[in-house]
C-alpha cells in the first residue's frame, strides 16, 4: 500500500460487538500500516481479545496504542466484565450495556486530550453518538462506522426516514422498498429485523415507559449524530453494490468511502485465526481435518455471536446436518449440559463420526471459508459473515435471525445472487432465543444445504458468480484498486478538512 498523505492521528471507537469490533480493528491497523497513529479506546476485556493482533502490529513498527477505558457497569445492573455484546445472557437487554458506554463521554475526552499529538480525527461506531460532541469540543472531524453494508444502510434509511410503512397494516405483508436499484420486497417485521415493528430498535425486556423514552431519545442522538458527521466508512467495495454505494451517498447527503473487505488486510494465518478472538480450536487441527476433504465437499455451519439459539432448534439443526450426509463444521456459541446430554443420548456423534467437526466457541472462520474444501456456509447473514464468504467465493444459506441480517439476505439472494434461502420470514428477538414461530425444521435444512451443494446448473451458476466476486473483492484491495484508492482519498480530505479548520 502507498505511504499516507500527512501523517495522521486517528482515534477508533469501536462498538463492544464482534461484529463491529473486528472490522474497526482492521481498520485502525490498515491506517496505522498507513503510516498513521492510531489510538483505540475500548474497554479492558475488548482489548483482551486483541492483544495479540495488537502486539505482533507494534513490533512491525505501526503506531498502534490501545486505551482502556473502565465501565460502570453495576450502575446500570450487568456483571463485572460483561463488556461486550455477545457475553448477555439472554435475559440481559443490549440497552444497558450501550447505557454504561454512555458514561464513557468525560473520561474518553480527558484521554484524548491528553493525548500527544491531539487526535486530527474520530472514527466512532455510529452507535456511540457521544463522540459526535466529543469531536466537535475538539474541533476535529469525525467520520462513522456502520456495521453492514451500503445495500442494507441505505434500506434501513428508507424505511426510518420516509412515510413507506404508512398504510402497511399487516405484519407478514409484502412489500417493495422505494427507491432502490431492484425491487427489494419485505415484510414490516423484517424491515425493522424484530419481531415487533413499533419500536424503533430490537425490543428490551424492560417496557416501562422511562426505559420507552431513554430508547427513543438514545436512537434520536444517534440519528443526529450521523447528520454531523463528516462522512461514512463502509466495510464493503464499490464493485459489490457500485448503485447501492452511490444511492446511500445521496440519501445521506454524506462522502461514503468503501474501503474493505477489510478482513482481506491480514495476511499471516496467525493474523486471520485470531482475528477477533483466540480461536477455540487450533488452526491447525482444523485445517487438518479440512485437508482431508474432497474440493467443495464441505459445509460450514455458524450462526454468529449474538444467537440464542434453543436446544431444540441446535437439534433441529444437527438432525438436519446429519440427513444431508455431507461433511460439516459446526460452530456452536455456547456448550450446554442440557446440549451435551443430547450428543451423548442420541447417539448424534456416533451416527455423525469423522463426518462433522463440532466446535464450540470462536472459530477462525476466515481461514476456514478459504479452504478449498468448503463447498457451502450455512450462515445467519450478518454483514461480517457475508463479505467474508464473498471474499471466499463461497455461496451461502441465508437463515437471518435479526437486525439487518433480513436485508443481507436480500442482497446475498437477489442481487449478488449466490445463495438459498432456508425459509425463515419471522424475526427473532434480539438477544432471545427462537420461538416456535421462527423454529427451523430438520427437512428444511436438509433441504436448503442439499440445494447449495447439489444444485445444478443454478448450483453452478452460484458458484461462478461467487468466485467472480471474490476476484474483485481481492482486487478491490490491492494496490491501485477501489477501496485502497478510497483509504487515500479519505485521508486526503481529512488533511484538507483539518487545513480549513485551522
Amino acid at each position: 500500500m502507498s505511504s499516507p498523505l500527512k501523517s495522521l492521528h486517528f482515534a477508533v471507537f469501536p462498538l463492544p460487538a464482534q461484529g463491529h469490533m473486528v472490522p474497526m480493528m482492521d481498520i485502525a491497523r490498515i491506517l496505522a500500516h498507513r503510516g498513521a497513529t492510531v489510538t483505540i479506546l475500548t474497554t479492558p476485556v475488548n482489548a483482551k481479545r486483541f492483544n495479540s493482533v495488537i502486539e505482533r502490529a507494534v513490533e512491525a513498527k505501526l503506531k498502534l496504542q490501545v486505551v482502556e477505558l473502565q465501565l460502570r457497569l453495576a450502575e446500570v445492573g450487568l456483571p463485572e466484565g460483561c463488556e461486550s455484546l455477545d457475553m448477555l445472557s439472554s435475559t440481559d437487554p443490549w440497552f444497558k450495556l450501550l447505557g454504561a458506554f454512555d458514561m464513557l463521554e468525560e473520561p474518553a475526552e480527558q484521554v484524548l486530550r491528553r493525548l500527544s499529538p491531539v487526535p486530527d480525527c474520530i472514527i466512532s461506531d455510529n452507535f456511540i453518538p457521544w463522540t459526535s460532541d466529543v469531536a466537535r469540543r475538539l474541533s476535529i472531524p469525525r467520520l462513522i462506522f456502520h456495521g453492514p453494508g451500503c445495500f442494507s444502510i441505505l434500506c434501513m434509511h428508507i424505511v426510518t426516514s420516509t412515510s413507506v410503512l404508512d398504510g402497511i397494516e399487516s405484519d407478514s405483508e409484502l412489500f417493495v422498498l422505494p427507491g432502490l436499484p431492484d425491487p427489494i420486497e419485505v415484510t414490516k417485521l423484517q424491515a425493522f429485523g424484530q419481531s415487533k415493528p413499533n419500536a424503533t430498535k430490537p425490543q428490551v425486556s424492560d417496557n416501562s415507559e422511562a426505559k420507552t423514552k431513554e430508547k427513543k431519545g438514545y436512537i434520536e442522538r444517534v440519528q443526529e449524530g450521523e447528520k454531523a458527521a463528516h462522512g461514512i466508512l463502509v466495510n464493503s467495495f464499490e464493485e459489490l453494490e457500485p448503485e447501492y454505494a452511490h444511492e446511500l451517498a445521496k440519501a445521506k447527503d454524506k462522502k461514503i468511502w468503501c474501503i474493505g473487505p477489510v478482513s482481506l488486510f491480514n495476511k499471516s494465518d496467525l493474523d486471520i485465526a485470531e482475528r477477533g478472538n483466540k480461536a477455540a480450536i487450533n488452526e491447525h487441527d482444523c485445517l487438518k481435518w479440512l485437508e482431508g476433504r474432497e474440493p467443495g465437499s464441505v459445509v460450514y455451519v455458524c450462526l454468529g455471536t449474538l444467537t440464542h439459539t434453543s436446544l431444540e432448534q441446535i437439534i433441529e439443526l444437527g438432525l438436519g446436518l446429519e440427513m444431508t450426509d455431507l461433511p460439516f463444521i459446526w460452530c456452536i456459541r455456547n456448550k450446554t449440559e442440557e446440549l451435551e446430554r443430547w450428543f451423548s443420548e442420541s447417539g448424534f456423534e456416533e451416527r455423525v463420526g469423522d463426518r462433522g467437526l463440532i466446535i464450540y466457541g470462536w472459530v477462525p472462520q476466515v481461514l476456514i471459508l478459504s479452504h478449498r474444501a468448503i463447498g457451502g456456509f450455512l450462515t445467519h447473514c450478518g454483514w461480517n459473515s457475508t463479505l467474508e464468504a464473498v471474499c471466499a467465493g463461497v455461496p451461502m444459506v441465508t437463515w437471518p435471525h435479526f437486525a439487518d441480517q433480513f436485508f443481507n439476505e436480500k442482497f446475498i439472494i437477489q442481487v449478488l445472487k449466490v445463495g438459498v434461502r432456508i425459509g425463515v420470514e419471522i424475526p427473532v428477538v434480539m438477544g432471545g432465543e427462537d420461538t416456535a414461530e421462527t423454529l427451523v425444521k430438520k427437512e428444511e435444512v436438509k433441504v436448503a444445504v442439499e440445494c447449495l451443494m447439489n444444485g445444478g446448473d443454478e448450483g453452478e451458476e452460484r458458484k461462478k458468480r461467487a468466485q467472480e466476486l471474490a476476484e474483485m473483492a481481492k482486487t478491490a484491495m490491492k494496490d491501485g484498486g477501489s477501496s485502497i484508492r478510497n483509504t487515500t482519498s479519505m485521508i486526503q480530505d481529512i488533511t484538507e478538512q483539518l487545513a480549513i479548520n485551522v
